[in-house]
């Protein structure tokens, strides 16, 4: 009986095995929303402080691999005009190193302008803060439709080769 007492009580007294801290998903989602509404605002301070300063921005088109400098250069006459794009995300998926310290993610997104599309990408903490490292905007073609689309864009780069050596 002492024995089962004893194993009672240090079972008891015993401390808790610590739990894992939760994942800020809730803080990714929300930079990330607001990202996506700062540029809905035309907001331009709030939409490229989200990035980091050495963050990469890759668009639909292949030629589109931007610094964020870049990227920023680039999209400044949108953010003037007061009108740059709408971007809503349907669904997001967030996931996160073993330290905390890194998330990376995908999202399904309905834009006005280009149908739906998608997002992905990485961010980093920051001095306490997200930030964009990276983003990727695609396109996502279906399967059925993927052999038109093949032979369109073999096309549109062959237009533009003679293009360029016409130069």
């Amino acid at each position: 009986m002492p024995t089962i007492a004893l194993l009672c009580l240090a079972l008891l007294t015993a401390a808790p095995e610590a739990s894992p801290a939760p994942m800020p998903t809730a803080a990714v989602n929300a930079v990330l929303d607001d990202w996506h509404q700062a540029a809905a605002k035309a907001d331009e301070a709030r939409y490229f402080n989200h990035f980091t300063p050495d963050a990469v921005f890759l668009g639909t088109d292949a030629t589109e691999r931007w610094t964020r400098d870049e990227f920023r250069a680039w999209a400044r006459p949108f953010f003037a005009k007061g009108k740059a794009w709408s971007f809503t995300a349907v669904s997001r998926h967030v996931s996160f190193s073993k330290d905390g310290t890194v998330a990376w993610f995908d999202e399904a997104l309905a834009t006005p302008n280009m149908g739906p599309a998608r997002g992905s990408g990485v961010l980093v903490k920051d001095g306490g803060e997200w930030k964009l490292a990276q983003y990727n905007l695609s396109l996502p073609i279906p399967n059925d439709l993927m052999k038109e689309f093949k032979a369109r864009i073999e096309a549109h780069a062959k237009k533009q080769r003679a293009r360029d050596q016409g130069k």
